[in-house]
């Protein structure tokens, strides 16, 4: 009797847990359709695009259902959902706390001190901006091969894999340690 009374209570609870409403936002379906929708100016290209991917839509309504729209029920936050406006606080290497606003193209951060700086992104340049003190300066240029121009701190510029390896030389050259050749 005992244990029929518990499996009772367990199916209630379990039933209350799955019929509540965790619809969420499908925020990857959503980011999908809305790209699709403006892919091109021509709205027959974007059908026949639509109708091209047809498959991505399917994946992206069971990524939604099964595994994000669930994490934004229980958290309070979808990974993919639309996050401009939003600041969240963040650890950084320093131990200390920043706080991150994001905005339509890029971040503002907050140090602990108060003192703000911005990183940018300028999509017609394909190149990322840091701005600080009023003074801005580029930071980041995607090349079309796939690889990046580093511009640094002490004035050089490098370009670099996106990888491990291309990571390890930009921090070599930016600390004074490296043999890697660099351009003014």
């Amino acid at each position: 009797m005992k244990t029929k009374g518990i499996k009772s209570m367990v199916a209630i609870l379990l039933g209350a847990t799955l019929m509540s409403s965790c619809v969420g936002s499908f925020a990857l379906f959503n980011k999908l359709a809305k790209w699709n929708k403006h892919a091109t100016k021509s709205k027959f290209l974007n059908e026949i695009i639509f109708l091209v991917i047809s498959p991505a839509y399917a994946f992206c309504s069971v990524a939604d259902a099964l595994v994000l729209n669930s994490i934004e029920f229980w958290t309070g936050d979808n990974p993919v959902a639309n996050r401009v406006g939003k600041t969240r606080n963040i650890k950084g290497d320093d131990g200390l706390m920043y706080a991150v606003k994001y905005l339509e193209n890029g971040y503002q951060i907050t140090k602990p001190d108060g003192s703000v700086f911005y990183f940018t992104y300028n999509k017609q340049e394909n190149t990322w901006y840091m701005n600080a003190e009023g003074k801005e300066q580029k930071v980041i240029h995607f090349n079309g091969d796939g690889s990046v121009k580093a511009f640094l701190n002490n004035g050089l510029t490098a370009d670099v894999t996106l990888d491990a390896s291309g990571v390890y030389e930009v921090r070599q050259m930016q600390a004074g340690t490296s043999f890697f050749m660099a351009r003014r």
